[in-house]
């Protein structure tokens, strides 16, 4: 079993930490200071209370998983005894460059250096490293802990062992890990979520519908059919020669904007970002922010039962 430290305490570093104690690993999670530690400590709190309280675990198992996790503000500390670090600190290339030159310095070649980042190739991360070979990306989707995906990226010399080494230690913390063949930039998911992503600023734009008829059409139906079969496997069952008909006359039409969009540039513009400010496509008074998040936390949760029940 791996020695994971985790090195960032926001809400993906201690996510993935209830992920790892959960499957019975220690990890020990870096914060940057006491105050960051305590938010972490409280925000583990909460997540594993709203888990007991939807069956995921009882109250001692709960209690349990807090134990395996280890906080520390000492880098040397949290790095000592690892033999795999996960890098969780926000998207700043600089930043994330400067801390695995640190790193390299505190622990030998063996141990594997793998990056939370959403969109950074592992070549361009590894660039000035002394062992690009154990460098890879391990991409969690948020919520860490519920969201099974973790897409692994090999970099330009990422060696076979780091590669086996990172998928074998996913597996046993329960998650689904994909390997992708090749460095490409938002990876496999955010591609996917950004195509759909540009075709709704698309059609909002255009004024071909309200934004509450846009999202309703993903979530009353091509939304019910992805936890089940992907686009791939989709077209399989609805016939090729359909999805390749279709295909010939609708990409012509298909929005190919290589930019944000008008109304969410001129959101952006007026520092209406959505949840966190209040105001975005939508208005988040706090009880409709608390009321939707909560019904996306029960919906995900009820969807990792569902893959429990399968797998026992």
């Amino acid at each position: 079993m791996e020695k994971l430290t985790i090195l960032g305490a926001g809400t993906m570093g201690h996510s993935i930490a209830l992920s790892a104690a959960w499957s019975g690993h220690t990890p020990t999670v870096y914060g940057i200071n006491e105050q960051d530690v305590t938010n972490a400590d409280k925000g583990l709190a909460q997540k594993l209370a709203v888990m007991a309280d939807n069956g995921l675990f009882d109250d001692n198992e709960a209690q349990a998983i807090r134990g395996r996790i280890l906080f520390t503000t000492s880098l040397e500390e949290a790095v000592g005894e690892a033999t795999f670090i996960l890098e969780v600190v926000p998207e700043k290339l600089q930043l994330k460059l400067d801390l695995y030159k640190q790193l390299e310095s505190l622990f030998d070649p063996s141990v594997i250096i793998a990056s939370n980042t959403s969109g950074f190739k592992p070549s361009l991360l590894a660039e000035g490293m002394n062992h690009p070979e154990r460098f890879i990306v391990a991409h969690f989707w948020n919520p860490g802990h519920l969201i099974p995906l973790v897409e692994v990226v090999n970099g330009e010399r990422t060696q076979e062992e780091a590669t086996a080494r990172t998928m074998a230690l996913l597996k046993a913390m329960n998650k689904k890990p994909i390997l992708l063949n090749k460095e490409l930039p938002g990876f496999i998911g955010n591609r996917l979520q950004y195509a759909l992503f540009r075709e709704a600023q698309a059609l909002l734009d255009a004024g071909a519908a309200s934004k509450e008829d846009i999202d309703a059409a993903v979530t009353y139906s091509i939304g019910r059919r992805l936890p089940v079969t992907g686009p791939l496997m989709t077209a399989d069952m609805g016939g090729l020669d359909v999805f390749s008909a279709i295909s010939n006359y609708l990409f012509e039409d298909l929005a190919d904007d290589q930019r944000s969009g008008k109304i969410l540039s001129q959101l952006v513009d007026q520092h209406k970002l959505g949840d966190k400010t209040g105001q975005g496509f939508y208005e988040w008074a706090p009880d409709v922010s608390e009321k939707i998040n909560r019904k996306r936390e029960q919906t995900l949760i009820q969807f990792l039962k569902n893959d429990l029940e399968q797998e026992g």
